[in-house]
């Protein structure tokens, strides 16, 4: 994913996504504060860039451990690109239904300039997201095979 953003924003001139406002949203969150009108106007938090990154890391793994969850060993010992692009693109339901509405940009990005551009970025980045959990899993079987 953050390849594909890197990407983005050089060869397609997109917008990186920003997750020092993830981290300040989730960081209003210890006070109350779980809704906003819009994320970038609220006060900025402390540490918030650090929050919003480690959080970015933290839900990819606990997405990639769904993944295995749901796929289990089989997939593990064989993995299939049709279950980690199912999941990839699933976890798309997170931002539509749970990240945006709460940074005030509304049910899958309603509220902003360009709804259906943003949904579109997020589905790239989640398919992108899949995409990446199976080409991860090829590498690890190829590494753990040649040790």
């Amino acid at each position: 994913m953050d390849v594909w953003g890197w990407l983005r924003k050089k060869v397609l001139g997109g917008k990186a996504p920003d997750y020092g406002l993830v981290g300040r949203w989730i960081a209003h969150m210890p006070h109350g504060r779980f809704r906003h009108d819009s994320i970038a106007a609220a006060p900025k938090k402390r540490g918030e860039r650090l929050i919003g990154w480690t959080a970015h890391y933290l839900i990819g793994i606990a997405f990639a451990g769904l993944l295995l969850a749901l796929f289990g060993d089989e997939w593990v010992a064989r993995p299939r690109l049709g279950p980690a692009l199912a999941v990839g693109i699933g976890t798309v339901a997170a931002p539509f239904f749970l990240m945006q509405p709460g940074m005030g940009a509304g049910i899958a990005a309603s509220k902003t300039p360009s709804p259906n551009a943003a949904r579109l970025q997020s589905l790239l980045t989640h398919t992108v997201f899949g995409l990446g959990l199976y080409v991860a899993a090829c590498a690890a079987l190829l590494l753990f095979e040649k040790a």
